[in-house]
């Protein structure tokens, strides 16, 4: 059933090519007709032109006697002679004129708007000094006419000048029958052709149909049999997904614990990542726990969860140190405690290096495509080994067998997976890159780069957000690693190892645990507005980032500026909201936004702002989700403006807050939400007109159209939650060690595996 569908898709796909075919077909010859036609008509013309301007000298040298005799004395036998001219029922009219533009004589059917006066002085600005004879094709509203001038008596001193005047009306009517001959030919041959395709298509189906039957049959071809064996593999684990996922529904915490329990025992899962989910804070009332401004962390927290396990990451809080027991571990969350955080501590030195110098002066501008240059140092890069071996030791003290799955996360640890592995061979180990991986030429600027892809392809699944980081990172490790890359299942293997790189876009968790925390749409609107002295009826846009030079902050809020340029309805109504978490504010580019931000933000103010009104709210500080979910259920629209971004969950995390199928999510074409959440309005960040044009949109949008974008990305949002992220990292990790297992039983009865032999 399965090669029949396929077989007619094939056919469809046929018959579309050959309406293309036909298409182009036609539209060619129809070019070339018209072409053909013009080219024909101006070349005719040519030909007609200069043999009538042959044929009026001839004309004239016939008579040249009697004109002569009669041009200055008897105008009446000068008219008689011009009337013997005119015989010629192609000649219109003739007339004598003298040098000095006065009319001699003149036949009645000669026409008046050809002057003697008006007539020699065109020819003696338009032909040579020395010409005897001059000719042109005017367009009268009587219709074409050839009028053509040769001077009478010495050639260097004529005496006067014969016009004549040729009716053309009969090359028109030549013209109108090589037309329709042209037509005609075209049909035929147009006819001709689309018969030709057709029937040849009808034969390739044929024999397309004949070899696939015997295939179906059991008697394949011999140039059949791998394409039926692949479309049988291919239709198989389609039809295998398409029921795992019909059985297990929508992706849940209960289904991943289920998944962790079916396909790898209920073991627990070790995260490495540099920033921890609850960070404790020394404070007046004591101590605090806050969250940080994370996509990373917005991302994960749910999956441990539901999975339970350890988070290893860095103690940055104040208060770190002071809730951590013995062995640096906290459970969490507070009042749950579903899972522990071990927590490794940096001194400042190891901290500049390894964050603030590798992994944020050097790795992040070189993957963020945001005109930012990459500084490498190699006393940063000292620190980074130091630190990647600090994490990688305390993975290793955490995990509870030899074969554990380890979750490592981000480029902050770029090495970690090749150093785990040292330590734990049979570890399956997925690493996830969450931001975008340059293409080869670009990550040849890191002197390190060979270091950081030999960490990388420690992993046993290295996972990126789209295929395109995908093909970046394989095409990395052609041009600068020996190895060899299996392209059909995209993998690279180095001896017995074998590293898979496949794209798992990143979504949150559905639904958002904090938005049992935080008011109603209509109450949270009501709350905002109160809350920074808006009226009721204020237009609201937000904007949730930390403050990070990829986030493209300048230039929303230069969008907002020429919204209230370009669109003066909105003046005094419309608010931009732009929540700016502080971050590494020791680097001295992100202090320069910083400032950069607050004044551009000023100068818009000053610019649009009366009495109560601000068109702009910039809020420096960090806020707790539940915070930013209210600012969310508050606005008219969401602007996510990234200059280049791995994912974006604000996006999704916009979307999931409007549980009324309101608002309007304007999104930047340079973030991979993008190529999920395609009913949002996207734009291109640097283009300030589009973007205005995209905020006033948004703006004024109907309700109804509001509510089907929103429905169709609260959808898709939905299903493709963080679970379902999580879910497939997990399953395929599971298949991976099954794989490993059977490869181990075989070598070690003496089996050579496919790998092994090649």
């Amino acid at each position: 059933m399965t090669l029949g569908y396929l077989s007619v898709a094939c056919y469809k796909g046929d018959l579309r090519r050959a309406a293309r075919f036909l298409s182009l077909l036609l539209t060619g010859l129809a070019l070339l007709a018209v072409a053909g036609y013009f080219l024909l008509a101006r070349t005719t013309r040519g030909w007609f032109d200069s043999d009538l301007a042959l044929r009026s000298r001839l004309a004239v040298s016939s008579a040249r006697g009697s004109l002569e005799n009669n041009l200055g004395a008897d105008r009446a036998r000068l008219t008689e002679t011009l009337a013997d001219i005119t015989r010629d029922e192609r000649i219109m009219g003739a007339a004598a004129c003298s040098l000095g533009g006065e009319l001699l004589a003149a036949t009645d059917s000669y026409p008046a708007e050809f002057s003697c006066r008006s007539v020699l002085e065109r020819m003696r600005s338009e032909a040579p000094e020395d010409a005897l004879s001059w000719s042109m094709t005017p367009e009268l509203p009587s219709g074409r006419l050839h009028l053509s001038v040769t001077f009478i008596g010495d050639a260097a001193r004529p005496r006067g000048a014969v016009a004549l005047v040729h009716d053309l009306s009969y090359m028109t009517r030549r013209e109108e029958t090589t037309r329709n001959i042209l037509i005609l030919a075209f049909f035929v041959l147009s006819l001709g052709a689309s018969l030709v395709t057709l029937i040849a298509a009808r034969l390739a189906w044929k024999g397309w149909t004949l070899a696939l039957r015997r295939a179906l049959t059991g008697n394949p071809t011999t140039e059949f049999q791998p394409l039926i064996r692949d479309v049988r593999t291919l239709a198989e684990r389609l039809a295998s997904e398409r029921e795992r996922e019909a059985r297990g529904g929508l992706w849940s915490p209960e289904r991943l614990r289920s998944t962790l329990t079916q396909y790898l025992q209920g073991e627990r899962v070790v995260i490495l990542a540099n920033r921890e989910p609850y960070m404790h804070e020394k404070t007046a009332d004591g101590i605090t726990v806050l969250h940080p401004a994370s996509g990373l962390v917005t991302a994960l927290e749910p999956v441990m969860r539901a999975c339970s396990g350890v988070w290893v990451a860095h103690g940055s809080g104040s208060a770190d140190r002071d809730t951590v027991d013995k062995h640096d571990r906290v459970l969490v969350p507070p009042g749950e405690e579903s899972y522990s955080v071990r927590r490794v501590w940096l001194n400042e030195d190891e901290e500049n290096g390894y964050y603030y110098g590798f992994a944020n002066e050097g790795l992040w501008p070189l993957c963020h495509v945001a005109h930012a240059r990459p500084i490498f140092r190699a006393e940063d890069y000292e620190h980074y080994v130091t630190v990647n071996r600090k994490f990688a030791d305390a993975v290793c003290k955490e995990v509870d067998s030899d074969d554990p799955i380890v979750l490592v996360q981000d480029y902050h640890f770029g090495l970690a997976p090749k150093m785990i592995r040292e330590r734990l061979p049979r570890a399956t180990i997925i690493t996830f890159w969450h931001t975008p991986w340059p293409n080869a030429e670009r990550i040849g600027i890191c002197p390190w780069r060979d270091e950081l892809i030999s960490g990388l392809l420690g992993s046993s699944i290295l996972g990126f957000h789209t295929q395109q980081h995908c093909n970046n990172f394989i095409d990395s490790v052609d041009a600068f690693m020996e190895s060899r890359i299996d392209r059909e299942a995209n993998a690279v293997i180095q001896g017995p190892r074998r590293t898979v790189v496949h794209p798992y876009p990143i979504s949150i968790e559905w639904p958002v645990h904090w938005l049992s925390q935080v008011p109603p749409v209509a109450e949270a609107r009501v709350l905002v507005r109160k809350e920074l002295g808006f009226a009721d009826d204020a237009l609201l846009g937000v904007g949730i980032d930390r403050l990070d030079y990829t986030k493209g902050i300048e230039e929303r809020l230069a969008a907002v500026d020429q919204l209230l340029a370009r669109y003066p309805e909105f003046r005094g109504k419309f608010t931009f909201i732009q929540l700016a978490a502080p971050s590494r504010t020791k680097i001295p580019r992100y202090r320069e936004l910083n400032e950069r931000v607050e004044a551009v933000a000023a100068e818009i103010n000053a610019k649009w702002s009366s009495g109560s009104y601000r068109p702009i709210v910039l809020l420096r500080s960090h806020h707790e989700p539940t915070a930013v979910f209210r600012y969310y259920r508050a606005a008219e629209l969401c602007y996510v403006s990234s200059l280049h971004d791995g994912m974006n969950l604000v996006a999704k995390e916009f979307v999931a807050a409007r549980d009324d199928e309101r608002g309007v999510l304007v999104l930047s074409q340079f973030t991979g939400a993008a190529r999920d959440l395609t009913e949002a309005l996207i734009v291109n960040p640097y283009d300030l007109r589009q973007a205005s044009d995209a905020l006033a949109a948004a703006l004024r949008m109907p309700v109804e159209e509001q509510t089907e974008r929103m429905r169709s990305m609260r959808r898709l949002v939905s299903e493709f939650n963080v679970y379902r992220w999580a879910g497939r990292m997990l399953v395929d990790a599971a298949e991976l060690r099954r794989k490993e297992r059977v490869t181990g039983r075989l070598g070690a009865a003496g089996v050579f595996t496919r790998t092994e032999a090649v």
